[in-house]
């Protein structure tokens, strides 16, 4: 996927962690150029004041919505109505709509019916509806994830944090030999993923094997087992094999059943 398009942020600011925005920026500056950046809420309010602090850090523009019925966002609405007149507006090649709410399920796919790339990043409580309708979906539990062997060792069986991460020169680093148990749906979206994306000698580059595990699942994400990418995370499961192969002085892993 080309990762230098421009795509629209629309924050729901009555629904959003503001201690994650910088963590937000960069998980959707891993797929395009987040040009377009609006935070809807009724910055009247002292929810809203969270918010204050660091909006223009990142160069977020407020969007003044008012609750004109007790009880009732109007948000959701507003956020909407903004996305489907920056969608008719053709400035922008995708959206990210940064909420846990299935109120923007609608919006989600009316996004992919114009063939538009759409991402959506909420907390893991965010209804399936919401997450399946983007195609990609980021949990904001994962936004700060420690990749298991960066911060200990495993020898064998046993699992042991390390003294000092120093090492003299001569010491080559630990190999993670950390197996993991996936979840039953986990396993089953790997394992159609992989039948897919297999070449005529059984094996699968791990970027193909990636992007239709996305098709599969939008959610899919290594960092909710510890791992920063996918080639760590096969390399903990133990039915998997991963197999260098370089092109051009690149590593393009290929995965292959043991």
């Amino acid at each position: 996927m080309e990762n230098r398009f421009n795509i629209s942020v629309l924050i729901d600011g009555d629904n959003a962690q503001p201690k994650l925005i910088k963590e937000i920026i960069e998980e959707v500056s891993k797929y395009g150029k987040a040009t377009i950046r609006r935070i809807y809420g009724d910055w009247t309010s002292q929810q809203m004041n969270s918010w204050k602090a660091i909006i223009n850090q990142h160069s977020i523009s407020p969007i003044q919505k008012f609750s004109y019925t007790t009880g009732k966002n109007s948000t959701d609405g507003s956020l909407i109505i903004d996305a489907m007149d920056i969608l008719h507006g053709k400035n922008t090649e995708g959206f990210c709509i940064v909420s846990s709410d299935s109120d923007y399920t609608g919006l989600a796919k009316r996004i992919r019916e114009e063939g538009l790339f759409v991402m959506g990043i909420g907390e893991k409580k965010t209804p399936t509806a919401f997450v399946k309708s983007c195609e990609v979906f980021t949990y904001t539990e994962n936004l700060k994830t420690v990749e298991p062997d960066e911060s200990e060792e495993t020898i064998g069986n046993e699992t042991k944090t390390p003294k000092s991460k120093k090492q003299t020169p001569s010491k080559k680093a630990k190999v993670n030999t950390k197996k993991i148990s996936l979840s039953k749906e986990d396993s089953k979206t790997i394992d159609k993923a992989f039948d897919i994306s297999i070449n005529e000698e059984d094996k699968a580059h791990i970027s193909t094997l990636g992007l239709n595990i996305r098709k599969i699942d939008p959610s899919f994400d290594p960092r909710s087992y510890g791992f920063k990418n996918l080639t760590k995370l096969f390399e903990s499961i133990d039915k998997f094999e991963v197999i260098k192969n370089e092109v051009g002085g690149l590593n393009h892993p290929l995965i292959r059943i043991k």
